[in-house]
């Protein structure tokens, strides 16, 4: 039995990071469910009023998550969408359903229903749903495997990948373009390379719905926080590709272990010519399997037509909710089917 405590979620940017991290390490040890992660997403995306729900036995803290108060009498995990998956960790051997039903419990006022989001079933396995509870598919995501050496993967993919890879390289060397790879890690790097990222991305669609990074607003700083400490740690890279000297593409990447996650990507709108990412894709991936130390490349994004073509391996994330009571579940599904048959 969990007990818990109630804390500002502020209380991580402390003594309590430490016992976070542990939490991550033992379950997932995943880059950017850190502790150095979280403090710059609460201070760019939160509300203000976030919680530390902090779960301890007799051996010391044993699960954590960051929650808010969406309605009244509805909690659910933190989720700025710059971050993957929803804000929680736990000793691998406790089950997150009964990690949820206990900290639920805890909660002030009468939470009837919390959510944990964009659950990854490589950290939670989706178990069958319960009387009060529901499991809801969020999105399917890719992974590549880096197995084996290049040339065997590059030989798996689709005829028409491989062949537009080899017109776009020999174009770009009868034009006379020179391109440039580069592998950005140091700390004192990041500022500039968000500045870079950021140029290409306002200059695309993301500037038109206000979503594009800018050193200036929350998304760059958030990012700059976080690759500076990432890099500090030799855990983040920037990868950018460039025709003439004039950047392309960028992809931001975190790494621990044997993954690789790229984080964000961007590219110049305006080639029509050529395809930059994947120029830049291809040129992340070889060296990778040459190299050995990373197994595994994450992308944590919906997977669209463009991912099937560089790997067929796919999971579902998932979405997990808890009912205060069974009957609860059956009114709420209920009433969300005939709001369904309203809208038709």
């Amino acid at each position: 039995m969990l007990r818990w405590q109630n804390l500002p979620a502020s209380a991580l940017d402390g003594d309590l990071a430490a016992s976070w991290d542990a939490l991550n390490a033992d379950r997932g040890d995943l880059p950017f469910l850190s502790a150095y992660v979280m403090v710059p997403a609460l201070k760019e995306f939160g509300h203000g009023q976030e919680r530390l729900l902090v779960g301890s036995d007799a051996q010391g803290p044993a699960a954590m998550l960051i929650l808010w108060q969406k309605r009244f009498f509805e909690w659910q995990t933190f989720q700025p969408s710059q971050i993957p998956l929803g804000a929680w960790v736990a000793r691998k051997e406790l089950s997150l359903l009964e990690i949820t039903r206990s900290v639920q419990r805890s909660l002030p006022g009468p939470c009837l229903m919390l959510g944990v989001t964009q659950v990854d079933p490589l950290l939670a396995a989706r178990d069958a749903d319960t009387g009060d509870s529901l499991s809801t598919d969020y999105i399917d995501t890719a992974w590549v495997d880096v197995a084996g050496d290049f040339a065997g993967y590059w030989s798996g993919r689709g005829k028409n990948l491989r062949q537009n890879m080899k017109k776009q390289r020999n174009k770009l060397v009868a034009e006379g373009i020179a391109t440039t790879f580069r592998c950005l890690a140091q700390s004192e790097e990041m500022a500039d390379a968000i500045a870079c990222y950021g140029a290409l991305e306002s200059a695309g669609w993301k500037a038109q719905q206000g979503t594009a990074i800018h050193p200036d607003n929350a998304q760059g700083r958030f990012y700059t926080a976080v690759l500076e400490q990432a890099c500090a740690r030799n855990e983040g890279w920037v990868y950018e590709y460039a025709f003439n000297d004039k950047s392309v593409a960028v992809n931001l990447c975190v790494r621990r272990g044997e993954t690789l996650v790229i984080f964000k990507t961007t590219y110049d709108e305006t080639i029509k010519t050529f395809s930059p990412a994947f120029l830049l894709l291809q040129e992340v991936l070889e060296p990778l399997f040459a190299e050995g130390r990373i197994r595994r490349v994450e992308f944590f994004g919906k997977v669209m037509e463009w991912h099937t073509r560089w790997t067929e391996k796919s999971r579902t994330l998932y979405h997990l909710t808890v009912f205060r009571w069974g009957w609860l579940k059956r009114l709420h599904y209920s009433l969300a089917t005939r709001l369904k048959g309203l809208k038709r």
